[in-house]
Protein backbone atom coordinates (compact mmCIF):
# COMPACT_ATOMS: atom_id res chain seq x y z
CA UNK A 1 0.00 0.00 0.00
CA UNK A 2 1.30 3.40 -1.12
CA UNK A 3 2.36 5.93 1.52
CA UNK A 4 2.46 8.50 0.37
CA UNK A 5 -0.22 9.41 -2.65
CA UNK A 6 1.33 11.13 -5.89
CA UNK A 7 0.16 14.52 -6.80
CA UNK A 8 -2.01 15.05 -10.07
CA UNK A 9 -0.10 16.66 -13.33
CA UNK A 10 -3.13 19.94 -12.24
CA UNK A 11 -1.32 19.45 -8.82
CA UNK A 12 1.97 20.91 -9.70
CA UNK A 13 3.66 24.04 -9.63
CA UNK A 14 3.73 25.78 -13.40
CA UNK A 15 7.85 24.64 -13.37
CA UNK A 16 7.33 21.30 -11.81
CA UNK A 17 5.14 20.58 -14.52
CA UNK A 18 7.54 21.46 -17.26
CA UNK A 19 9.96 19.57 -15.33
CA UNK A 20 7.70 16.30 -14.89
CA UNK A 21 7.03 16.68 -18.63
CA UNK A 22 10.33 16.44 -19.48
CA UNK A 23 10.96 13.15 -17.91
CA UNK A 24 7.94 11.76 -18.68
CA UNK A 25 9.12 11.96 -22.94
CA UNK A 26 12.78 10.92 -21.57
CA UNK A 27 11.43 8.04 -19.95
CA UNK A 28 8.32 6.80 -21.58
CA UNK A 29 6.17 7.14 -19.12
CA UNK A 30 5.17 9.18 -16.33
CA UNK A 31 6.74 8.83 -13.26
CA UNK A 32 4.94 8.04 -9.74
CA UNK A 33 8.39 8.94 -7.86
CA UNK A 34 8.16 12.41 -9.50
CA UNK A 35 4.67 13.16 -8.27
CA UNK A 36 5.49 11.91 -5.17
CA UNK A 37 8.86 14.06 -4.69
CA UNK A 38 6.31 17.41 -5.89
CA UNK A 39 4.87 16.95 -1.96
CA UNK A 40 8.18 18.66 -1.51
CA UNK A 41 8.39 21.28 -4.40
CA UNK A 42 11.84 23.11 -3.82
CA UNK A 43 13.48 18.87 -3.23
CA UNK A 44 11.94 18.40 -6.98
CA UNK A 45 13.51 21.58 -7.80
CA UNK A 46 16.90 20.70 -6.90
CA UNK A 47 16.89 17.02 -7.40
CA UNK A 48 15.80 17.42 -11.14
CA UNK A 49 18.54 19.00 -12.24
CA UNK A 50 21.10 16.28 -10.64
CA UNK A 51 18.80 13.45 -12.03
CA UNK A 52 19.19 15.10 -15.72
CA UNK A 53 23.26 15.97 -15.31
CA UNK A 54 23.48 11.75 -14.52
CA UNK A 55 21.31 10.74 -17.04
CA UNK A 56 23.11 13.29 -19.64
CA UNK A 57 25.00 12.18 -22.44
CA UNK A 58 28.69 11.25 -21.42
CA UNK A 59 32.40 9.73 -21.16
CA UNK A 60 29.97 6.56 -19.93
CA UNK A 61 27.78 4.60 -21.94
CA UNK A 62 23.87 4.87 -21.26
CA UNK A 63 23.76 0.84 -21.59
CA UNK A 64 26.44 0.50 -18.70
CA UNK A 65 24.46 3.53 -16.44
CA UNK A 66 21.42 1.71 -16.65
CA UNK A 67 22.96 -1.25 -15.83
CA UNK A 68 25.12 0.03 -12.69
CA UNK A 69 21.87 1.84 -11.83
CA UNK A 70 20.04 -1.69 -12.10
CA UNK A 71 22.26 -3.55 -10.16
CA UNK A 72 22.62 -0.87 -7.41
CA UNK A 73 19.15 -0.96 -6.97
CA UNK A 74 18.43 -4.69 -6.73
CA UNK A 75 21.55 -4.43 -3.67
CA UNK A 76 19.50 -1.42 -1.79
CA UNK A 77 16.57 -3.35 -2.17
CA UNK A 78 14.16 -1.15 -4.50
CA UNK A 79 12.33 -3.14 -6.89
CA UNK A 80 10.83 0.53 -8.49
CA UNK A 81 14.27 1.11 -9.38
CA UNK A 82 14.87 -2.12 -10.59
CA UNK A 83 11.98 -2.16 -13.15
CA UNK A 84 12.78 2.05 -13.82
CA UNK A 85 16.61 0.27 -15.25
CA UNK A 86 15.44 -2.52 -17.03
CA UNK A 87 12.37 -0.54 -19.09
CA UNK A 88 15.50 1.95 -20.01
CA UNK A 89 17.81 -1.05 -21.29
CA UNK A 90 14.89 -1.70 -23.26
CA UNK A 91 14.34 1.24 -24.66
CA UNK A 92 17.96 1.72 -25.30
CA UNK A 93 17.57 -1.78 -27.55
CA UNK A 94 20.22 -3.72 -24.81
CA UNK A 95 19.25 -7.22 -25.86
CA UNK A 96 17.06 -8.73 -23.54
CA UNK A 97 19.62 -11.78 -23.66
CA UNK A 98 21.61 -9.52 -21.50
CA UNK A 99 19.32 -8.07 -19.40
CA UNK A 100 18.30 -11.36 -18.62
CA UNK A 101 21.84 -12.30 -18.03
CA UNK A 102 22.33 -8.85 -15.44
CA UNK A 103 22.25 -11.21 -12.75
CA UNK A 104 24.97 -13.34 -14.02
CA UNK A 105 27.47 -10.69 -14.77
CA UNK A 106 30.58 -12.12 -12.70
CA UNK A 107 30.79 -14.79 -15.01
CA UNK A 108 28.33 -14.28 -18.25
CA UNK A 109 30.28 -14.19 -21.82
CA UNK A 110 27.71 -10.99 -22.41
CA UNK A 111 29.88 -9.09 -20.21
CA UNK A 112 32.87 -7.28 -20.47
CA UNK A 113 35.65 -7.23 -18.09
CA UNK A 114 35.13 -3.68 -17.48
CA UNK A 115 31.61 -3.91 -17.20
CA UNK A 116 32.18 -6.75 -14.71
CA UNK A 117 34.33 -4.42 -12.59
CA UNK A 118 31.59 -1.63 -12.81
CA UNK A 119 28.61 -3.42 -11.99
CA UNK A 120 30.91 -5.00 -8.56
CA UNK A 121 31.03 -1.37 -7.32
CA UNK A 122 27.63 -1.09 -8.44
CA UNK A 123 26.58 -4.27 -6.12
CA UNK A 124 29.20 -3.05 -3.36
CA UNK A 125 28.04 0.94 -3.60
CA UNK A 126 24.36 -0.34 -3.91
CA UNK A 127 24.25 -1.54 -0.31
CA UNK A 128 23.78 -0.13 3.29
CA UNK A 129 26.41 0.07 4.96
CA UNK A 130 28.53 0.08 1.41
CA UNK A 131 29.95 -3.13 0.53
CA UNK A 132 32.51 -1.67 -1.68
CA UNK A 133 35.76 -3.68 -0.46
CA UNK A 134 37.76 -1.86 2.50
CA UNK A 135 40.91 -2.97 0.77
CA UNK A 136 40.27 -0.74 -2.10
CA UNK A 137 40.54 -3.80 -4.85
CA UNK A 138 36.85 -3.43 -6.72
CA UNK A 139 37.68 0.07 -6.89
CA UNK A 140 41.56 -0.20 -8.57
CA UNK A 141 39.92 -2.55 -10.83
CA UNK A 142 37.06 -0.15 -12.11
CA UNK A 143 40.22 2.82 -12.25
CA UNK A 144 41.91 0.09 -14.77
CA UNK A 145 39.26 0.32 -16.83
CA UNK A 146 37.64 3.42 -16.78
CA UNK A 147 38.88 6.92 -16.49
CA UNK A 148 38.48 9.06 -13.50
CA UNK A 149 36.03 11.35 -15.15
CA UNK A 150 34.08 8.08 -16.22
CA UNK A 151 34.33 6.95 -12.83
CA UNK A 152 32.86 10.21 -11.14
CA UNK A 153 30.06 8.95 -13.90
CA UNK A 154 29.68 5.40 -12.72
CA UNK A 155 29.70 6.44 -8.55
CA UNK A 156 27.19 9.55 -9.88
CA UNK A 157 24.82 6.97 -10.76
CA UNK A 158 25.18 5.03 -7.69
CA UNK A 159 24.49 7.78 -5.40
CA UNK A 160 21.54 9.30 -7.32
CA UNK A 161 20.39 5.51 -6.64
CA UNK A 162 20.82 5.24 -3.01
CA UNK A 163 18.80 8.47 -2.60
CA UNK A 164 15.55 7.13 -5.11
CA UNK A 165 16.17 3.58 -3.84
CA UNK A 166 15.46 4.63 -0.52
CA UNK A 167 12.71 7.28 -1.23
CA UNK A 168 10.85 4.63 -3.56
CA UNK A 169 10.85 1.51 -1.51
CA UNK A 170 9.99 3.62 1.92
CA UNK A 171 7.40 5.49 0.61
CA UNK A 172 6.43 2.01 -1.60
CA UNK A 173 6.07 4.57 -5.04
CA UNK A 174 3.63 2.25 -6.97
CA UNK A 175 5.42 0.90 -10.30
CA UNK A 176 4.16 2.26 -13.05
CA UNK A 177 2.56 -0.36 -16.28
CA UNK A 178 5.06 0.08 -18.70
CA UNK A 179 8.61 -0.68 -16.58
CA UNK A 180 6.47 -3.36 -15.08
CA UNK A 181 5.98 -5.29 -18.09
CA UNK A 182 9.52 -4.84 -19.44
CA UNK A 183 10.79 -5.87 -15.66
CA UNK A 184 8.18 -9.23 -16.26
CA UNK A 185 9.43 -9.59 -19.41
CA UNK A 186 13.28 -9.09 -19.36
CA UNK A 187 14.38 -9.70 -15.60
CA UNK A 188 11.42 -12.16 -15.14
CA UNK A 189 11.53 -13.77 -11.29
CA UNK A 190 14.73 -12.35 -10.58
CA UNK A 191 13.68 -8.96 -10.85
Amino acid sequence: MIRLPPLTLEELPDDLRAMFTAATAQMGFAPNDVLVMAHWPDLLRVLGPLVFTVWAPGEVSMELKRMVGLIASAAGGCQYCVAHNAHGLKLDGVAPEKQAAVWEFDYSPLFTTAERAALRVARGGGLAPNGVSAGDEELADLMNHYSPRQVAEIVAVIGLFGFLNRWNATLRVPLEAAPAAVATETLGSRG
